[in-house]
């Protein structure tokens, strides 16, 4: 018997996404979309001295989506743009096998969907655009 796809632990994060609401004027905002899903994310981020101070989303996406949503906004805060670009590459190249799981508090609540290649792409989507949005607020400063 292979263990269930959605466990209560993804289920449980896709419905508590901590700042779920977009930032009024942000400093640098994101939006990522995948083509296999139709998930979206949208990051807004203010900094302050180098770290986020504030971060925004609007998650519109499956299960995966929106818990990697969460573990990403539960965590972002404080956090610089460098250690936001490291933490994308980090869950990007852990889902492709190619790396060890990240150092990103909770992500191996996502385990599960290692095998299920198809919900890779929603997993990224809230870390590839904190990343950017990041960046951006980072450009601004």
């Amino acid at each position: 018997m292979t263990a269930p796809l959605y466990t209560i632990d993804i289920l449980r994060l896709a419905t508590s996404i901590p700042h779920h609401q977009r930032l009024a004027d942000p400093m640098g905002s994101a939006r990522r979309r995948s083509p296999v899903c139709g998930s979206e994310v949208i990051v807004d981020i203010d900094l302050n001295h180098g770290h986020v101070a504030a971060i925004g989303l609007s998650v519109q996406a499956c299960a995966f989506g929106q818990a990697s949503a969460a573990l990403l906004a539960a965590q972002a805060i404080g956090r610089t743009p460098a250690a936001l670009a490291a933490a994308r590459d980090q869950v990007a190249a852990w889902l492709t096998g190619e790396d060890a799981q990240p150092d990103w508090p909770d992500i191996d609540l996502l385990a599960p969907a290692l095998p299920a290649t198809g919900r890779h792409a929603a997993i990224r989507l809230a870390f590839e655009a904190a990343a950017e949005a990041a960046a951006q607020a980072e450009g601004v400063r």
